[in-house]
């Protein structure tokens, strides 16, 4: 599995309750997404930075999302373009679903 962080700088007009009300309008398109398997919406006020903590079962699927195309979308959408950084993930403790995740590395 990959985890990637995705973080953009917010324009100073977007308090914390514009920034929630973008992200649950964006929200949807990421229900079915081949691949993902969890999106948290991330946002700091202090530093006027958002994005999202993306868990994908694959760099592969993470990549086939993240085009040009889609980081234009986020420059237009929040004034500046995203930084994208990823992580392999080979554990991962669910709480909620009582397990944990593991692949064999």
């Amino acid at each position: 599995m990959i985890t990637a962080i995705v973080n953009f700088k917010l324009p100073a007009d977007i308090d914390a309750r514009k920034a929630a009300d973008l992200f649950k309008g964006s929200a949807p398109k990421y229900r079915g997404m081949k691949g993902l398997v969890r999106k948290y919406y991330l946002y700091d006020a202090e530093k006027r930075i958002g994005g999202g903590v993306y868990l994908w079962k694959s760099r592969a699927d993470a990549e086939a999302v993240y085009t040009p195309q889609w980081q234009a979308y986020i420059a237009e959408r929040y004034g500046a373009p995203p930084e994208i950084r990823y992580f392999e993930t080979s554990v991962v403790v669910d709480n909620e679903m009582a397990k944990v995740l593991a692949e064999a590395v």
